[in-house]
């Protein structure tokens, strides 16, 4: 009697499946790249402000709105939860995403014109780019911060319009969300270095 042995094969897919979305790894990589701007940006700061000769700021130079800034440094921690919660919703139900990233927009959006709003007064106040290393940098840095944060509302914008068609896709959103955590977690930094 011939004994007769099935073969079972298993058809697999040869490609690994990837760890990250790229949209994801892709925006991870650019990420790492502005942080390392900004940590030049800021070693060149805080060398700086040590090798400064007398107190800094420097005589004569308005100080930085300390208080304002901490309210606006808390709107834009509360965007970044918000915009947490949005993930989590949108994993969940997708519409329900939509809230809470229209107020993480929102509350971003108060941040930029809070610190439009400073500027204007500490123009006013004599703190200018031409007026002295300490203004050069706070602009410098600030203003390139706020410039992500202009680009970071951008992506959110174009991410809450898609969801709202009900096409956008989990890594783009991924993706925006990363480039706004960056965003979000750079500023608590900025502050404490810049403003104190």
């Amino acid at each position: 009697m011939a004994r007769s042995t099935a073969t079972l094969r298993v058809i697999t897919d040869p490609r690994p499946r990837p760890v990250l979305p790229s949209a994801v790894l892709a925006m991870l990589i650019f990420v790492s790249a502005e942080v390392m701007l900004f940590a030049g940006l800021i070693s060149a700061f805080l060398i700086l402000r040590a090798t400064a000769a007398g107190a800094w700021p420097p005589a004569g130079q308005p100080r930085l709105p300390l208080e304002e800034t901490a309210l606006n440094t808390a709107a834009l921690i509360a965007s970044g939860f918000l915009l947490w919660r949005a993930r989590r919703a949108f994993a969940d139900t997708p519409a329900h995403a939509v809230r809470p990233l229209s107020i993480a927009m929102g509350l971003g959006a108060f941040f930029v014109l809070f610190q439009g709003y400073e500027w204007v007064m500490m123009i006013r106040q004599g703190l200018t780019l031409t007026s002295s290393n300490h203004g050069s940098f706070f602009y410098l840095i600030v203003g390139l911060h706020g410039i992500h944060v202009v680009a970071g509302l951008s992506v959110l914008s174009w991410a809450w319009w898609r969801l709202r068609r009900g096409f956008l896709a989990s890594s783009s959103f991924g993706a925006a969300q990363v480039f706004w955590f960056f965003v979000v977690g750079l500023w608590p930094i900025l502050y404490l270095l810049v403003y104190t």
